[in-house]
């Protein structure tokens, strides 16, 4: 053997252990990982944002209400949060409430919660938890000041059931980015006490024009949003009709509005403030 060879030999025979020691651990770790057992299917459900279906009534009570909790049932699984549907005030205590992400008012109507329950929702929502209402959550709790800031507008009265063109203003939101800037559909109108505009920000509004019974001067909107009291509100106003909750657009709606105010997306991005308009400035430089 040459004086090189045996060289060579040397330094494979001193760098060995080291090689085994290094395929040893990687061996070790790859075992490792298959000895982590993968999340069941309880604890991959659990780990989901959940969100609180409520829909009790004490006024006027719509059949749709069942179309709407089995369409938001399926659209959790479809969109990966968990839905517990309920009519019983009493879910709206500290523990419960702690456990939520989201909480629609899916045509609710009148006093439906007590003074005690106002307060637990109260600081829900201050605490950073979302809200989303439906319809007739805007007929809700006339007597209760800050839900109804919350929601953004109480109802006033509605005209027939009718087709209406909607106008889809701001399309870089969750609930109206797959919607297109005109939409063509049939619900149960809403006309509001006051005109929400200057307190949210409007998704979209009705053309007065496309149905009979407006009731707003022209400006209507039907769809908005806002950050309220720490937390996250969005308030639709279709949803009236059973044959709302299998419409693949007002579900995608619904979904993504859902999702918002769960915290499973962010806001969209603010519009970049428009440049400042220096001509007028540079016009006068020229004058003097």
């Amino acid at each position: 053997m040459s004086r090189i060879d045996s060289l060579k030999s040397r330094v494979l025979r001193s760098l060995a252990p080291a090689f085994v020691c290094a395929g040893t651990a990687s061996l070790l770790l790859a075992l490792d990982s298959f000895n982590t057992p993968p999340a069941t299917g309880a604890e991959a459900r659990a780990a989901m944002p959940k969100v609180l279906v409520f829909s009790r009534t004490a006024g006027f009570r719509h059949g749709s209400i069942p179309a709407g909790i089995k369409s938001l049932v399926e659209l959790g699984r479809e969109h990966g949060f968990r839905v517990e549907a309920t009519e019983d005030p009493k879910f709206f205590e500290p523990a419960r409430l702690g456990k939520t992400d989201c909480v629609v008012f899916l045509n609710t109507t009148g006093d439906v919660l007590d003074d005690e329950q106002q307060k637990h929702f109260e600081n829900f929502i201050r605490g950073g938890g979302g809200y989303v209402g439906v319809h007739s959550a805007a007929d809700t709790e006339y007597d209760w000041p800050w839900y109804g800031k919350l929601v953004g507008a109480w109802f006033k009265t509605h005209p027939a059931i009718q087709p209406a063109r909607i106008n889809v203003e701001d399309r870089t939101f969750p609930a109206t980015r797959m919607l297109p800037a005109v939409w063509d559909r049939t619900d149960e109108w809403y006309v509001y006490r006051e005109n929400p505009r200057p307190h949210v920000r409007v998704l979209m509004s009705l053309d007065e024009t496309s149905y009979r019974g407006g009731g707003m001067d022209g400006d209507h909107p039907i769809s908005w949003y806002h950050d309220y009291d720490g937390g996250r509100a969005f308030y639709t106003g279709g949803g009236h009709t059973d044959a709302s909750y299998s419409e693949p657009l007002f579900r995608d709606h619904l979904a993504g509005a859902i999702k918002w105010a769960a915290g499973m997306t962010p806001h969209p991005p603010k519009k970049p403030a428009p440049p400042a308009d220096t001509s007028a400035g540079s016009d006068r430089d020229e004058r003097r």
